[in-house]
């Protein structure tokens, strides 16, 4: 084993964990995270030892970690990346994953090589996780043969949640993926709306039968206003709606985050399809808007006075804010600017404390 060359393996942008715990497996581990950037390799204390492997003073080199017990650490490590290898047996695989696995939605994806190289197992969230393009991938790299078990792939079909995924498209009830996937695999059609084109294009036309309302039984929905569907029907959204936000000083997140459901509850549109949050730079510092941006997982983008007064489509300036920002409008001129200009869908709401806006990305 090349100890040096495994201190050259990169800790910068870590979203593949290679675990081993056999001297073949660290050979194919080290030959595995050298040839994918961001990959940490696990190695057992046992085998470092065994394998006499030396490291820098202060513990492993920036790429390699060692551990005691491998579930243990693997407890602590599944969540911290976005996929994992395992060169070592299924079985041992199954029972160290089991109690940490939560959701197709959430889960790592999660690969296996067998001791000598010769399979690659895309083993767990083949789709959403990205284990089955993985799998291809290291197959490639070790000269392996790839082992893909998911109906849709293996009948060269296309999967909704797939498609979902290389279309940025939320899921809002993973649970009907399959019965969408399954309606592929029969060769039967279903009914899609999709009015902004976002997935119809993607999903080949003898399985699409209508794209109206109201829905039928499975199918697929790709919008941003909240309608009802068949619990059979997926319901896709959309990123396009950009939030303006303005607010008192010192407004609370609670405060905020409570009106906002509220407004998007009563204009019927879905808080999946934000794409983004918007305000004035001066609330740069709002802790609430900051706390709400950070809640959301959503980036908060800032305008000035000058960038805002640019919008001269607002429908509800307000004189107030004129007076003491020096601008026509706050909310509904940042979310038009936040949506590249697009549309206002909804204009003006306010409480006490707090103004929303939203626009529609063309």
């Amino acid at each position: 084993m090349d100890t040096d060359r495994l201190k050259k393996i990169s800790k910068s942008s870590l979203s593949l964990a290679v675990w081993a715990i056999t001297p073949n497996g660290l050979v194919l581990g080290e030959k595995i995270c050298l040839g994918v950037p961001g990959s940490r390799l696990f190695v057992s204390e046992q085998l470092a030892k065994e394998c006499q492997l030396s490291f820098e003073p202060g513990g492993p080199g920036p790429g390699v970690a060692t551990f005691k017990k491998l579930s243990t650490e693997l407890a602590l490590e599944f969540s911290r990346f976005s996929a994992h290898i395992f060169i070592f047996s299924a079985g041992i695989a199954v029972r160290m994953i089991a109690p940490l696995i939560q959701s197709k939605i959430t889960d790592p994806g999660v690969v296996v090589v067998d001791d000598r190289g010769i399979h690659v197992i895309s083993l767990l969230s083949g789709h959403l996780g990205g284990a089955n393009r993985l799998t291809q991938k290291i197959a490639a790299l070790i000269d392996a043969r790839p082992v893909v078990t998911t109906a849709t792939d293996v009948n060269n079909l296309p999967s909704i949640d797939m498609l979902a995924r290389e279309n940025n498209l939320y899921i809002e009830n993973p649970g009907a993926i399959k019965h969408v996937n399954m309606r592929f695999l029969k060769n039967r059609t279903m009914d899609v709306h999709d009015p902004l084109n976002c997935i119809k294009a993607k999903i080949p036309e003898r399985f699409i039968e209508k794209q109206i309302l109201p829905m039928q039984g499975t199918g697929v929905v790709c919008t941003w206003k909240t309608i009802k569907v068949p619990r059979e029907t997926l319901v896709l959204r959309p990123r396009v709606l950009s939030v303006g936000i303005g607010c008192n000083r010192n407004t609370s997140l609670e405060v905020i985050h409570d009106f906002l459901q509220l407004v998007f509850v009563r204009e019927g549109i879905s808080l999946n399809s934000v794409f983004t949050l918007a305000t004035t730079d001066v609330k740069h510092d709002e802790k609430g808007l900051l706390s709400l941006a950070d809640r959301l997982e959503l980036p908060l983008k800032f305008y000035d006075k000058n960038q805002l007064n640019s919008v001269d489509t607002i429908e509800t300036p307000s004189k107030m804010v004129e007076k003491h920002l020096g601008v026509k409008s706050v909310c509904e001129a940042a979310a038009i600017l936040a949506a590249a200009r697009g549309r206002l869908i909804v204009t003006k709401k306010k409480n006490p404390d707090v103004t929303i806006a939203v626009a529609l990305k063309e």
